[in-house]
């Protein structure tokens, strides 16, 4: 079958759809987006070849919804599905569904999916194979009270992480003991939001240790090459911020440990498609075997801009039998570095900023390469994830790649939002990260001195709302979404930081730190509590944010839990 006969549906949105969009377009394929309410103005909408409607809101009304995507695929008729990454990327089971209904699944087999994705089975295989790796729980936690009996054996810290997730949700470092109870529930609850399972493992935690990847691809022919080496060590919340390749002053038995140990885990999972084994590379030079991602990678462009291929191309080229268009891994030509620009605001500990975009002008030029799922005027929606786009930025050595990051960094300009562009544009002159190469996965929670500027913060308008109407076309009911304002002609425009200021705060009041859902309160009414206590915890985008005490006294006035407030706004007071 040619590539103009095949449909692909992308089970996905924002950047990463636009992503795969261009590399169907690239094949002479056609391509099928799919959107929730908040996304139907979005860019990979307005793209695709064609595009449908979800018909819900949150992740697990859309995007997380497998019954949804796979009606969508037969009304479409859609021959090829790709998941992109996050949401059901990773979800066995939808894997097995798109091949039980007669259609190419891009990525890995449910088998591979299933083996590597629980976080304690693919523990074992690593092990299995001689892979470098820390002490570990064999089993999913029952409760908190195993993970303490695990650090009285092997110490702190100790890092609680999801079995079956990734990308930060469900993963917590503890380095007190007392705090093992609090985060061993906090990770559960995170993992069961993100995943919809929330068992979790333990095991020993590197102190200050480097962030290291393999990007990993495998035909169906039992070729396996190891593509090229990334560091993402910066990162927030366990989530990377910055990632670059080949990583940084690695040395060559490093990268052949981790080469070799790779190739022999993908082996003995029979994996097929890009993947990536993850590591963690201690202060003392120790390698230690972190887990596989079983999908493309956010990070992926700076391995496609070093080593000059497509992945996504490849990734479909596989699924339709190909063989790999490389036997060995590639020199790298040259140097990228990835920056996440995600809706988060520095100055406020890079919690999540939700609004409209009123101003998102990229830069341009020699070694720039951008990858975007907005524009101006586009809503970043406190349903899904804060990546506005990513800028990635190639040279030919480091230092140059560094130069033309502070230029393009200068230029990029996003207003109506918080962005996290204030750290990377101070990042760029830190000698940790420009010269010694000092960076680890918690430093920027231990860089004390970076001071970010305040930005002005958005509200989302119900513009971007729809209400659904029943219409009767050739006899057949079907459903209409029209934006809310259609119908409400008299709604209040955008509230901007300007008009917020004349909003009278007392300095008793708790106010939000994000905009999202009260999940619970750690106090009840009346009682005392001391300054910088955790009072209370809120949810947004399935990543917790603790609620803190901004004073000492008695706390009264609790919003109810699972009421959503927008942030700053007064959801408690302490007298």
């Amino acid at each position: 079958m040619k590539n103009k006969q095949h449909k692909l549906l992308i089970a996905n949105r924002g950047e990463i759809a636009v992503r795969i969009i261009q590399a169907c377009k690239d094949l002479g394929i056609h391509s099928v987006a799919v959107y929730a309410d908040d996304d139907i103005h979005s860019l990979h909408v307005k793209l695709a070849d064609e595009a449908w409607a979800l018909s819900g809101v949150t992740a697990k009304e859309s995007y997380l919804d497998i019954d949804k995507m796979l009606a969508i695929a037969k009304k479409s008729q859609t021959t090829m599905i790709h998941p992109g990454y996050g949401f059901l990327s990773e979800r066995a089971e939808f894997a097995q569904a798109v091949i039980d209904a007669g259609l190419i699944w891009i990525g890995p087999s449910p088998e591979s999916i299933q083996k590597l994705g629980d976080k304690i089975e693919a523990r074992k295989i690593a092990q299995s194979v001689g892979a470098p790796l820390v002490h570990g729980t064999a089993q999913p936690l029952q409760s908190a009270d195993e993970a303490i009996e695990f650090v009285k054996t092997y110490g702190l810290p100790i890092a609680i992480k999801a079995a079956y997730g990734g990308g930060g949700r469900g993963l917590k470092v503890v380095w007190h003991l007392e705090d093992v109870a609090r985060s061993y529930e906090s990770a559960v609850r995170e993992a069961q939001a993100a995943f919809g399972r929330g068992e979790c493992f333990v095991e020993q935690y590197l102190d200050r240790p480097r962030h290291i990847e393999a990007q990993v691809i495998a035909d169906q022919h039992g070729n396996v090459v190891v593509v090229g080496t990334r560091d993402c060590s910066l990162q927030r919340r366990n989530q990377k911020l910055v990632e670059e390749a080949p990583a940084p002053f690695l040395g060559r038995k490093i990268e052949q440990q981790l080469q070799q140990a790779s190739i022999d885990i993908c082996r003995a999972a029979s994996y097929v498609g890009a993947g990536t084994v993850e590591y963690l590379l201690s202060q003392d030079g120790k390698l230690s075997f972190l887990e596989v991602n079983t999908r493309l990678q956010v990070e992926h462009p700076v391995t496609e801009q070093t080593t000059d291929m497509d992945l996504v191309v490849e990734q479909i080229n596989i699924a339709l039998g190909a063989t790999l268009s490389i036997v060995e891994m590639p020199k790298a030509q040259g140097h990228a570095i990835e920056f996440r620009i995600n809706a988060e605001d520095p100055a406020r500990g890079f919690i999540p900023s939700f609004g409209q975009i009123t101003c998102f002008n990229p830069p341009s030029g020699i070694g720039i390469r951008l990858e975007t799922g907005v524009v101006t005027g586009s809503a970043v929606s406190s349903q899904f994830d804060s990546l506005m786009a990513k800028l990635i930025v190639t040279g030919a050595t480091r230092d140059i790649a560094i130069q033309r990051a502070k230029r393009a960094l200068e230029q990029f300009e996003i207003e109506g939002v918080a962005s996290v562009l204030p750290f990377h544009q101070l990042i760029l002159s830190e000698p940790d990260f420009v010269n010694e190469f000092k960076v680890h996965t918690r430093w920027i929670e231990q860089a004390d001195h970076l001071q970010y500027p305040t930005q002005d913060r958005a509200r989302i308008t119900s513009s971007s709302m729809l209400q659904r109407h029943d219409i009767e076309i050739d006899g057949k009911i079907h459903q209409i979404g029209l934006p809310t304002s259609l119908f409400n002609l008299t709604a209040s425009p955008q509230i901007h930081k300007s008009e917020e200021t004349f909003q009278a705060y007392q300095e008793n009041d708790v106010l939000a730190p994000i905009s999202g859902v009260v999940m619970q309160w750690k106090v009840t009414e009346n009682t005392f509590v001391n300054e910088g206590d955790v009072i209370g915890v809120m949810e947004a985008m399935k990543m917790e944010v603790q609620i803190i005490a901004h004073r000492t006294g008695l706390i009264c006035s609790l919003v109810q839990p699972n009421k959503t407030v927008t942030a700053d706004e007064r959801i408690a007071e302490i007298n």
